[in-house]
């Protein structure tokens, strides 16, 4: 009974049975595997989300701070521009007054040449007077009295006449010194104003140069603070589409399929990782020596890197294009969701294929060659469907 009973093979039911309960095993094992596989991913995305979120909050907070010390900067230029303002005022009023001055000085020269002018001819005829009578004229009047009674009289008029003379001679001296010092006092004075104004136009041009500076910057970080309050808002909104996400894995609801990235790419502007390591060849913008309407013609970058150096993915995407395309090698496209792609060009060899999900970091390929035959690969950055500097989301290196 015992032999007969080891003996007996197994039903067809029970072998079913144990083949689908394996079967389930299987299944059950690869769902957990992958759910586990997601989990990883997802909270990988999250944590580098909040990593950047207080990145931008620090960068937000910095801005601030830059905006007060720049607004009590403007304030200062402000104020000294229009104390400058005021200076150029008192320099207006001043110069008014000079120009009274200067009025009057000119009219006191006018008078002080009239009366040269006038003296001149008197001056001169007694000179001649004196010229004719010799250099002993007075003299020889005295001699020329018959009396003296007459002598005593010519003596005073000889005595009178040598006083005038004098007195002539010495107001036309002090006209003339008069004169030269008024001169000299209206082109000081002229010199005095004219550098007034002067430094006060240039201090006051200054300062509202220095204040327009200050102002367009305090814009600028207007515009810089919107936009970093935006990409916060995005990555805010990406962090609760993860958490979702998360949330319906461990309960194990479906789960909507995601296009492009779960994160969005904006806010990562400035801190993407560089595709390879190297040194860039050719700047964006800049044409290559690759042939027409190849990738030389400026719509991205070409960096030079040893042949065969890992080329990576600068952030979390779907593969849209893996294969060799005119002009630009093997090339894969990576689309990172709200019209944003990175293309990666003359590659030696693409190590991903089509629909495939990439986190920042995997390896899409090796580089190859660029078309002036040096090793390297291209790159291009595209946000809603324009080229742009790629060097303006990578880090600064």
């Amino acid at each position: 009974m015992i032999n007969s009973h080891f003996g007996n093979p197994p039903s067809p039911k029970r072998g079913w049975r144990e083949g689908t309960i394996a079967w389930l095993l299987v299944a059950c094992v690869a769902t957990l595997t992958a759910q586990s596989s997601d989990r990883a991913r997802i909270e990988s995305q999250a944590k580098r989300a909040n990593e950047r979120l207080i990145a931008l909050q620090r960068e937000a907070d910095g801005l601030a701070t830059q905006q007060r010390s720049l607004l009590v900067e403007l304030r200062r230029l402000e104020v000294e521009r229009d104390l400058r303002t005021e200076q150029l005022k008192q320099i207006d009023a001043d110069a008014q007054t000079m120009a009274l001055e200067l009025g009057s000085i000119g009219n006191e020269i006018d008078a002080l040449e009239e009366e040269t002018a006038a003296s001149g001819p008197i001056l001169e005829a007694r000179m001649v007077e004196l010229y004719k009578l010799g250099g002993a004229g007075y003299v020889r009047l005295l001699f020329n009295a018959s009396d003296l009674k007459e002598f005593g009289r010519t003596y005073r008029m000889v005595a009178a006449v040598a006083a005038i003379d004098r007195h002539r001679a010495d107001e036309h001296q002090h006209s003339l010194q008069k004169l030269r010092a008024a001169h000299g006092a209206l082109e000081k004075r002229k010199a005095e104003m004219a550098k007034l104004e002067r430094s006060a136009t240039a201090a006051r041009a200054a300062a509202e140069r220095a204040a327009r500076s200050r102002a367009q910057l305090i814009a600028q970080i207007d515009e810089r603070r919107d936009l970093t309050a935006t990409l916060a808002a995005e990555l805010q909104s990406a962090q609760q589409k993860l958490q979702q996400t998360l949330s319906a894995i461990n309960s194990g609801a479906p789960r909507p399929a995601v296009q492009g990235s779960a994160l969005p790419i904006r806010p990562f502007r400035g801190d993407l990782e560089w595709p390879v390591t190297g040194r860039m060849l050719t700047p964006f913008g800049r044409r290559g020596s690759g042939v027409a309407g190849a990738p030389g013609q400026g719509s991205g970058v070409q960096f030079t890197a040893q042949e065969g150096t890992p080329v990576r993915a600068v952030h979390d995407g779907t593969v849209v294009y893996a294969g060799p395309f005119t002009g630009y090698g093997t090339l894969v496209i990576v689309d990172h969701g709200a019209q944003t792609f990175s293309l990666y060009g003359q590659l030696g060899a693409a190590q991903v294929e089509r629909d495939a999900r990439l986190e920042r970091g995997h390896v899409v390929g090796t580089t190859g060659r660029v078309l002036v035959g040096v090793p390297g690969m291209y790159f291009e950055l595209r946000v809603d469907g324009k080229p742009v500097d790629p060097l303006e989301w990578l880090k600064k290196k």
